[in-house]
């Protein structure tokens, strides 16, 4: 994150006038002198900084002002008071259908879309392919967007914000529109603008994707910032303040602006218990299924990203049950196996295997090594295949997960991977009516790891 300033807002404000009957409007346009309306303040003397690389978090109650103040830096209204510096080029994923004319198929709204962005027909051609595939609506771009799902359309809105070259990337809350693959793709591809030194301004009421991406958040309320600071506080106050007795939060809100002006102190804790249990998605599942692990063709991740092999190869990861049979709907509590097979083309020296679990959103949950650090497999030899198999307990509340699959060895002295997929396995936790695990982790169980050379091959080594 840089500390140069791509958005400065100082003193920000924007009025609506809110006329009771349609004659009140006719009135003030012939007795200027006297007024027929309310003047309502949706962004109220907001006054804040972002940085250019920063990931900045949005968080507050419906009708706080978020989506306005967007469409304010978007340029797509005026502020009526205040200065507004926006340096960059913007790139807006707001309420469903914004920028999109519905009469337009999808391939007109790209190119649309992409005029708007400043980009020539040529660019666009270039790019086209692109954003169709990550799309991936089909034979549904070649259709007008009026008959598009929602989750369509968010598909579309979002290939072709990220697609445009944009200095800023504003998000708001639309990418909780569509199925879990399709939202883990896209927080990928968030982490890797955020990586690439993109601004990215994230809105949702999600306190734990907050936590996960942002690096300061931002408190609204009533279109006032009540305070900006580290999204773990930020969270922790705004929890505090919306799941508060309504005749309470008065007194937090009051609470919130002492601290912003200097008069209380940073809260030194983050109380955990009002942000946990509350980010996870609803899994939906018939009474009939609750009581064993499946398989289902349809949990397939579309955010695989593969490093390029140096040596070996990962192949076929897949969970497993007891009894062997491939499974990604898990109960919650039960062991499984996460296996694959390594092949190394050429032999390496100082070998470890691991995994890791992470959520939706990106955020790693954790993982495990086959050996530690100095206690490595010395050497494996050319052509040898080893299969990994990852012993663990789903110690995990119900949600949609995803498995990296990653080989370590020497490259050049150094520790790095020979070979690596991120998001190789997708999987769903099941609910079971027996659970008492709150927050994401239940720490009641230990995984462990078996690595087995293939029959050839020689000996087992347990961890």
């Amino acid at each position: 994150m840089s500390s140069e300033t791509v958005i400065h807002a100082k003193d920000l404000c924007k009025y609506y006038n809110v006329y009771e009957t349609p004659s009140d409007r006719l009135k003030q346009l012939i007795f200027r002198q006297r007024r027929f309306f309310t003047p309502v303040e949706a962004v109220k003397d907001v006054d804040v900084e972002i940085f250019r690389g920063e990931t900045f978090g949005i968080v507050g109650r419906n009708g706080s002002g978020k989506s306005t103040l967007l469409q304010l830096i978007c340029g797509t209204i005026l502020p009526s008071i205040g200065s507004l510096d926006v340096r960059g080029k913007v790139s807006a994923l707001l309420e469903l259908g914004t920028g999109f004319n519905p009469e337009f198929t999808g391939r007109d709204n790209v190119y649309l879309s992409g005029s708007i962005m400043g980009l020539t027909d040529e660019q666009v051609d270039s790019r086209f392919q692109e954003i169709a595939d990550f799309a991936d609506i089909g034979s549904f771009i070649e259709q007008p967007v009026k008959n598009y799902s929602s989750g369509m359309y968010a598909r579309l809105a979002f290939a072709v914000a990220i697609n445009v070259d944009a200095d800023i990337l504003i998000v708001d809350e639309v990418l909780s529109v569509g199925d879990e693959a399709f939202q883990r793709k896209c927080f990928a591809r968030i982490h890797q603008l955020k990586e690439s030194g993109c601004t990215i301004l994230f809105v949702s009421h999600a306190a734990g994707t907050i936590l996960e991406l942002c690096d300061r958040a931002m408190l609204m309320d009533r279109g006032e910032c009540l305070l900006v600071g580290p999204p773990k506080s930020i969270v922790a106050l705004y929890q505090r303040m919306i799941f508060a007795p309504s005749e309470e939060r008065e007194r937090i809100r009051n609470e919130i602006l002492e601290i912003r002006n200097g008069v209380t102190q940073w809260p030194d804790e983050t109380p955990a218990s009002e942000i946990n249990g509350k980010t996870q998605l609803a899994i939906r599942s018939t009474r009939d299924d609750r009581d064993r692990a499946r398989f289902d063709e349809g949990l397939v991740p579309q955010s695989t990203t593969e490093y390029v092999p140096r040596g070996c190869h990962i192949e076929n990861p897949n969970i497993l049950d007891l009894d062997g049979s491939q499974v990604n709907v898990l109960l919650s509590g039960q062991q499984y196996a996460y296996v694959y097979d390594v092949r190394f083309a050429t032999a390496a020296r100082r070998v470890r295997i691991g995994m890791l679990v992470k959520t939706i959103s990106g955020y790693e949950i954790g993982g495990l090594a086959s050996h530690p650090v100095g206690s490595e497999i010395a050497n494996v030899n050319e052509g040898r295949r080893i299969r990994v198999r990852f012993r663990f307990r789903a110690a995990l509340n119900p949600a949609v997960y995803f498995m990296n699959a990653g080989v370590m060895g020497d490259i050049a002295g150094e520790e790095g991977y020979l070979h690596r997929i991120l998001d190789a396995v997708m999987f769903r936790v099941q609910f079971v009516e027996s659970n008492c695990v709150t927050g994401l982790v239940d720490f009641s169980g230990l995984p462990f790891c078996v690595l087995e050379t293939t029959p050839d091959g020689g000996q087992t080594i347990d961890e």
